[in-house]
């Protein structure tokens, strides 16, 4: 098989996507039902140890050990996924199920927590088995704890049948899909290679031409073009050295052009079109300075492919080219500033003259080659001509790029949807976690105690539990308890009667009463008075407050959220803090991990609030250059999300290009990337190589947007090991605008 034929790519483009996809569909259902069954297992061992414990405590409370040992036989004989069990009070073994003595070191593998919790572990044992150990507190605790140990096998094996047989089903997909690529590459390709070889056979001494017919439409217009050139060269009257002269050119010419039609259906996608295009185009016309365009009108965006790569411009970049180019039927020949950045680079201003060709599919213009002439160029029209002839050849392979571009953005811009939750963006696995938790607690009425660093989005958070309650559509109070005075934080919180103090002329509620069947958020709790503490816990115990200087109660239906960037449990040890109002608050903590704890968030964070601020400044800044992204994804950032969000204003703000670079960024962020460290110990070198490679994977793949095989020649490595590299250091794709 010869690899470099069209056929071949084609066989082995379509077989690779064919077991590409299965691949990546065998992965997504296994990592579904591997979770699944996982936690199916987990929840049947759970209920089961809390169905024990339920059974023990009777025969514990009545020291009847006898029926106790009874009862954990009994179950262990009737659930063979069940590897032990054992009953332990006070460090003191009441029955277990090991017949060769019980041993001594399993007792502090595992305990309880400190709430009366179950706790679940997984161990190894001696055999070099993995075991999930649950302790299930019984009574309380009170009564003792129940370990149970369940085998991993337990739903190892049926992952290990799972992918059987899906690898079975994958290798009949890829025979049959092999099988009916072949049969379709071959009805393409057979005419083409008639024709290929109709025309390599055309030569002066052979010009009596027997071209195949074919129902391909491209295939049919060069077949026809090729005749009447044909039918031209016998009608001409000129000499036998003209004659050879210009049937060689229209011979090179229709050849070139064939190749061109022939080798665009190869290329992957609208970018790879658009460089082989252009890299054609320059020994054709003699310019090398040229750029291609296309419209994607459903996104309202405009790709431009240029040497370093496809950008995409909306708002008023997509409006201005549409507004120009768009009326356009044929070449036109127009001043050097038509067209304006960054729709075309600078330098094209600089030119003597731009020349735009059209390319239109069914009536209408769907790109656009842009020509930047500098007067020694051969922008002639013969040249243009077969630009012309080629795109007429090529409009339907170009237009379904087009609509493939446009559906991988689309598929793109849902993806990056589903990062976002009520506001909040993120897709770490530890703001997944949060995300969940969110999910659990909002149709509930209980306390929520929010935890995280000055930035990490506290308030967001409160907003979305409430956005997603059953107080959704009542009032959703902020307090910042750290902005009011100690004197006037309980009227703010409670109200006050008319001249409870100076100042006061009439009676005025408080945020709690404002927010009645609502939701409020206590911000900074830890700043509150200890009067003020004691008056928030009856609210939390009661319902009830009285305002300042009144002698009724107020009943009130509030949810209470609170949240602090402090350790409040430090804070109660040091006394300033009650005790009592802490754990009425902690019913339900939301701990927020800070930004440098989720790097992997900075690109879509950093993306997210570009296209906030150039919206709100009104400028085409549509993306990072690598040295920016660098910057941002190794500073530390102390002041977290938020410190994040004033930063990217800043950069656009000050941006001069549709790119943001290092020097828009803040200086402390410019400073942090200059300072250098000092030279490491010889015992850390060996860590900070390996970080150093991870480093520059990312910086490489970030410059190619992810694509492996640009990544892989820059880097000098083969694509395997590449993925390799990609899979050891974990590095997972951010999302792209």
């Amino acid at each position: 098989m010869n690899i470099k034929s069209v056929k071949s790519k084609l066989l082995l483009t379509l077989t690779g996507l064919i077991i590409g996809t299965g691949v990546m569909i065998s992965f997504a259902a296994a990592y579904r039902y591997s979770g699944s069954l996982y936690e199916a297992t987990i929840l049947n061992a759970e209920h089961l140890s809390h169905q024990l414990a339920l059974e023990a405590i009777d025969k514990i409370l009545l020291n009847d050990l006898v029926a106790l040992q009874k009862l954990v036989d009994t179950r262990m004989e009737a659930n063979p996924q069940i590897v032990y069990l054992f009953v332990v009070r006070d460090d003191q073994i009441l029955a277990h199920t090991f017949a060769d003595g019980f041993p001594v070191q399993l007792l502090g593998v595992n305990r309880t927590k400190s709430e009366g919790l179950i706790n679940r572990k997984t161990i190894l044992s001696s055999e070099g088995d993995r075991i999930v150990d649950f302790a299930q507190p019984i009574f309380g605790g009170k009564a003792g704890t129940l370990r149970l140990g369940l085998s991993a096998a337990a739903y190892r094996d049926p992952m290990t049948r799972f992918w059987m047989e899906m690898a079975l089903l994958m290798l009949m997909i890829s025979l049959i899909g092999h099988a009916l690529s072949r049969m379709l590459i071959r009805r393409i390709t057979d005419p083409l290679s008639a024709l290929a070889g109709a025309v390599e056979s055309f030569d002066q001494h052979h010009t009596e031409l027997v071209l195949p017919d074919s129902d391909s439409e491209e295939i049919a217009t060069l077949t026809r073009a090729f005749r009447r050139m044909v039918a031209r060269i016998r009608d001409r009257t000129r000499s036998a050295e003209e004659k050879t002269r210009e049937l060689d050119r229209l011979y090179q010419q229709t050849r070139h052009s064939f190749e061109i039609v022939q080798d665009i259906g190869a290329q992957s996608n609208l970018q790879e079109m658009c460089a082989y295009l252009m890299r054609r185009f320059q020994g054709i016309i003699g310019c090398q300075e040229m750029i291609m365009l296309f419209f994607l009108p459903a996104r309202r965006s405009l790709a431009v492919s240029t040497e370093e790569g496809l950008a995409m411009l909306t708002g008023k970049a997509f409006d201005r080219a549409a507004a120009a180019i768009g009326p356009l039927e044929s070449v036109a020949t127009i001043r050097p500033d038509f067209l304006q950045p960054p729709v075309v680079p600078e330098h094209f201003l600089k030119r003597h003259r731009q020349v735009i060709c059209p390319i239109r599919h069914e009536k209408q213009t769907i790109g656009a080659l842009v020509i930047a002439c500098t007067g020694n160029c051969q922008c002639d029209g013969k040249g243009l001509e077969i630009v012309q002839f080629i795109f007429r050849q090529t409009e339907r392979v170009l237009n379904r790029a087009v609509l493939q571009e446009e559906e991988i953005r689309n598929l793109q811009a849902r993806i990056e949807s589903s990062s976002e939750f009520a506001g909040i963006v993120g897709r770490d696995r530890k703001m997944k976690q949060v995300y969940q938790l969110i999910e659990d607690i909002a149709p509930s009425d209980a306390t929520v105690l929010i935890q995280g660093e000055s930035g990490t989005g506290k308030e967001l958070v409160a907003n979305a539990i409430h956005v997603h309650s059953t107080r959704a559509e009542k009032p959703f109070v902020v307090i910042n308890c750290s902005a009011f005075p100690t004197t006037l934080l309980e009227s703010e919180l409670f109200g006050h009667v008319k001249g409870a103090f100076t100042g006061a002329l009439r009676d005025r509620d408080g945020r709690f009463a404002q927010a009645d069947g609502g939701t409020v958020f206590l911000d900074e709790i830890g700043e509150i008075s200890p009067s003020a503490q004691i008056k928030l816990l009856r609210v939390l115990q009661t319902q009830k407050f009285e305002p300042v200087g009144g002698n009724h109660s107020v009943s009130v239906d509030v949810r209470i959220l609170a949240a602090s960037n402090r350790e409040l449990i430090d804070e109660v040890r040091q006394g300033r803090f009650r005790e009592d109002l802490f754990y009425r608050l902690n019913v339900i903590p939301v701990i927020l991990p800070p930004l440098r704890e989720r790097r992997n968030d900075i690109p879509l964070l950093a993306q997210h609030f570009l296209k906030q601020f150039s919206f709100e400044q009104e400028k085409d800044v549509t993306d990072f250059s690598s040295g920016a992204m660098r910057a941002l994804l190794e500073y530390p950032w102390p002041g977290n999300v938020r410190e994040l969000e004033n930063s990217i204003e800043h950069a656009v703000v000050l941006a001069k290009s549709t790119h943001i670079e290092i020097a828009d960024l803040p200086a402390e962020i410019q400073k942090s990337r200059e300072q250098k460290p000092a030279a490491p110990p010889a015992a850390r070198r060996k860590k900070m190589l390996v970080e150093n490679e991870k480093k520059l994977l990312q910086e490489v793949l970030y410059e190619c947007r992810w694509n492996k095989k640009e990544a892989a020649i820059r880097l000098g490595i083969s694509r395997s090991t590449l993925y390799e590299k990609i899979k050891r250091y974990q590095i997972s794709k951010p999302t792209f605008h």
